[in-house]
C-alpha cells in the first residue's frame, strides 16, 4: 500500500469579508466599508499582516485572531488588489 502525502495548497485560507460598517456619532450615523479578517493561527495572520504591510495596507488587529482595514485609503487599496466579489 502507498501512502502519498497531500500537497499542501497554495492559497491562505482566512474567513473574511468586506462589510458596510455602521456607527453613529454624537447623533449623526456614518456607513463605511472595512474589511475583517478572521483566523485562529498566529502564523496565518502573521502572513497576512506581512502581505497587507507589503502592499502598504494599513491594519488593525482588535483581537488576536481578528484583523480589520477600515482607513478609506486602505479599503480603496485592498478592493483594487482582491477585485469584486464574484
Amino acid at each position: 500500500m502507498s501512502h502519498r502525502r497531500r500537497q499542501p495548497d497554495n492559497r491562505c485560507r482566512l474567513d473574511g469579508c468586506r462589510i458596510a460598517n455602521r456607527v453613529t456619532v454624537r447623533g449623526k450615523a456614518y456607513v463605511y466599508p472595512r474589511y475583517m479578517l478572521v483566523n485562529e493561527s498566529a502564523d496565518i495572520m502573521g502572513l497576512c499582516q506581512w502581505a497587507l504591510d507589503l502592499l502598504g495596507i494599513a491594519w488593525r488587529m482588535n483581537r488576536r485572531n481578528s484583523l480589520f482595514v477600515a482607513r478609506r485609503e486602505a479599503v480603496a487599496a485592498l478592493d483594487r488588489h482582491v477585485g469584486p466579489k464574484s
